[in-house]
């Protein structure tokens, strides 16, 4: 409820709203533009899942297109420059799994934190988007949980044999989330987003996908904390 009475009373169109969303519209386009590209490199990787990958790539060039959308609506230029620094962290590490032919850190990247750091971001600002935005975004999210579910799946099956690489992917790139929350913490907090529930939602999200890949409960509160004290 108080969400809603929140969300009411934003102005969308205040100089500081706009400057905010210059940024946080130029990090969800950049971060669908990224899905696009890994999800097809994910094909050359798999190829007996290309066309699964192609499918899922051609949803975020769709997102991609939607969130433009969002920020026209709102006559806001995205800021590409702020976002492409703000991804390229996790993009050049998928790009080093990548090129060493590492399927099980693409997966952990792409669909695991990418997806579930988006899901959390959507569930969190569509309480308080504009109605523009709000319909965009709750298209979008629905289709993010069919392209978790699929990295989970994969990873499930093959689960025996990619533990501790998942584990070490898990180290070296969760830090990276926190860092990243921090980077948008106040611009979040101009659209009406708390970093404490950005968080919260993140690892609830996490700690499911972690879950049903098969780690227990132990490992998963373990592997959810890495780099969180510097959040």
């Amino acid at each position: 409820m108080g969400q809603t009475l929140e969300a009411v009373a934003i102005d969308y169109h205040t100089e500081n709203y706009r400057d905010a969303y210059s940024r946080i519209n130029a990090i969800v386009i950049e971060g669908e533009a990224e899905a696009y590209s890994n999800y097809l490199q994910l094909g050359e990787l798999l190829p007996e899942f290309t066309e699964d990958f192609t499918r899922l790539a051609k949803m975020e060039d769709r997102h991609k297109k939607g969130f433009i959308a969002c920020g026209k609506n709102l006559k806001v230029t995205a800021d590409m420059d702020f976002a492409e620094k703000f991804f390229s962290e996790l993009h050049g590490n998928f790009q080093k799994a990548f090129a060493t032919g590492d399927i099980v850190t693409c997966l952990l990247i792409q669909s695991l934190i990418i997806e579930c750091f988006a899901i959390a971001a959507y569930n969190i600002y569509i309480p308080v988007a504009d109605p523009f935005a709000r319909k965009i975004t709750e298209g979008v999210v629905k289709d993010e949980y069919l392209h978790l579910n699929f990295g989970e799946e994969w990873l499930q099956n093959h689960f025996d044999d990619s533990k501790v690489t998942l584990e070490q992917a898990n180290r070296q790139n969760l830090p990276i989330v926190w860092k990243m929350l921090n980077q948008v913490e106040a611009d979040a907090k101009v659209l009406g987003m708390e970093k404490e529930a950005l968080v919260e939602d993140f690892m609830i999200q996490y700690g499911e996908s972690l879950g049903k890949i098969g780690f227990n409960t132990r490992d998963i509160m373990r592997m959810s904390a890495m780099g969180l004290v510097a959040a």
